[in-house]
């Protein structure tokens, strides 16, 4: 008997062992006595006879604090945990050539951690999360999920101010591609080119000057823009380098 046909034993026998909410075990006659190796008729022999001539197994369970008639009970509604371990190690030790290698195979198996332990691990049981630790569990969701919303609404953030740069940077790249694009220089109107300049000009200066301006326009077939201002209703911008010659002679 190896542990390999021990495992293939729980198998067989799963359905017929329970742990309940609490963590404790039992299993059916049937399956105890496939565990301990025996047939399942002495194990229910050894119960019946209980309340009457008890056999030196029934004896051995009523002197660890089983009352007959629990003994009884067990037939129909399974044998607790510590019934269990008292079985298998009377049919490991005590059953003299009633002994099985087998029930002290799994003797030695759940020795080092007690039945309880060794039937939950079998079956897989997990303890049921109490009302508190479930509560503290979403908790702890609750405040994972703000975690990673504040980390994703951070790097949101650090992406737009990425972008803005990215934009900044674009514009000013284009700011001198059209410098270079335009030979004739960036355009302004008379006033603006003025302030520009640092210059304070009348509105008939302005005047004079955007005559002047229009006219060097038409003779070098450059095409005079035109837009609205809150001052002076439509007036017109002219190529950056009109406007200096217009300023330099008039200088002059």
């Amino acid at each position: 008997m190896s542990q390999i046909q021990i495992a293939q034993i729980i198998q067989q026998i799963r359905e017929e062992i329970e742990v309940d909410a609490n963590g404790h075990a039992k299993a059916s006659v049937r399956a105890t006595a496939r565990l301990a190796g025996v047939d399942e008729k002495a194990i229910r022999s050894s119960l019946d006879s209980a309340e009457l001539k008890p056999s030196k197994l029934a004896t051995n369970l009523m002197e660890h604090g089983f009352q007959g008639a629990e003994l009884l009970i067990w037939k129909t509604q399974g044998i607790p945990e510590k019934g269990i371990a008292i079985i298998l190690e009377y049919y490991a030790y005590d059953a003299g050539r009633y002994c099985t290698p087998q029930a002290r195979l799994v003797c030695r198996s759940f020795n080092t951690i007690g039945i309880r332990a060794w039937i939950q691990d079998k079956l897989g049981w997990t303890k049921p999360a109490a009302p508190a630790e479930t509560a503290m569990t979403q908790i702890q969701l609750l405040a994972a999920i703000a975690k990673h919303l504040a980390e994703q609404e951070q790097r949101l953030l650090e992406q737009q101010q990425q972008q803005t740069e990215i934009l900044v940077r674009i514009a000013a790249v284009e700011v001198e591609q059209d410098r270079f694009n335009t030979p004739c220089g960036h355009k302004y109107s008379i006033m603006g080119f003025a302030k520009l300049q640092g210059l304070e000009i009348s509105r008939k200066e302005a005047s004079s000057k955007g005559r002047k301006a229009s006219a060097l326009c038409r003779q070098q077939g450059i095409e005079i823009e035109r837009i609205r201002d809150p001052r002076f209703g439509r007036v017109g911008l002219y190529p950056e380098s009109v406007l200096i010659e217009v300023f330099s002679t008039d200088q002059n």
